[in-house]
């Protein structure tokens, strides 16, 4: 029974909590806060830098300890996508890690995501409470493109 309530319960949940959901997953799957770590800079390596025309002020995230940028990309269905890239290897995982989390979504979704839903990824634990902030300053960029209709 335990597992048909947990099916329902993941039904109800969001695409972004979803994805969400797995990176929590990965992360948690670890024992070692150094190899969840790893895995977040190596997860930045292997992401895709965005074209210089977009390394821009606009796209800058405020608060973030090193560059990054965020960078909106709006569909006609209302949906948002996001790429972005970061000077800095743990801060560029986790800017990719979030773009991806958020991308493909509405802005409904994007608006009524609960900042408490990011707890599952232990950032305490694994970030310093200086890229902790940066990691709450990307999320406020994102969030902002949710409420906003440019």
């Amino acid at each position: 029974m335990l597992g048909m309530a947990q099916e329902m319960e993941q039904e109800k949940q969001t695409p972004i909590q979803n994805r969400l959901g797995r990176y929590i997953e990965v992360l948690n799957n670890m024992e070692d806060t150094m190899d969840r770590y790893t895995w977040l800079m190596d997860f930045g390596k292997k992401s895709a830098t965005i074209p210089e025309q977009h390394r821009l002020k606009e796209f800058e995230v405020p608060g973030c300890q090193s560059q990054t940028w965020l960078v909106p990309h709006f569909t006609y269905g209302d949906k948002i996508y996001f790429t972005a890239d970061s000077a800095a290897l743990i801060s560029k995982g986790m800017v990719c890690l979030l773009a991806d989390v958020f991308s493909d979504s509405t802005r409904n979704d994007i608006a009524s995501f609960e900042e408490k839903s990011l707890d599952g990824l232990d950032l305490p634990n694994l970030l310093t409470p200086g890229r902790r902030n940066g990691v709450y300053s990307m999320l406020k960029v994102i969030q902002s493109y949710g409420v906003n209709k440019d």
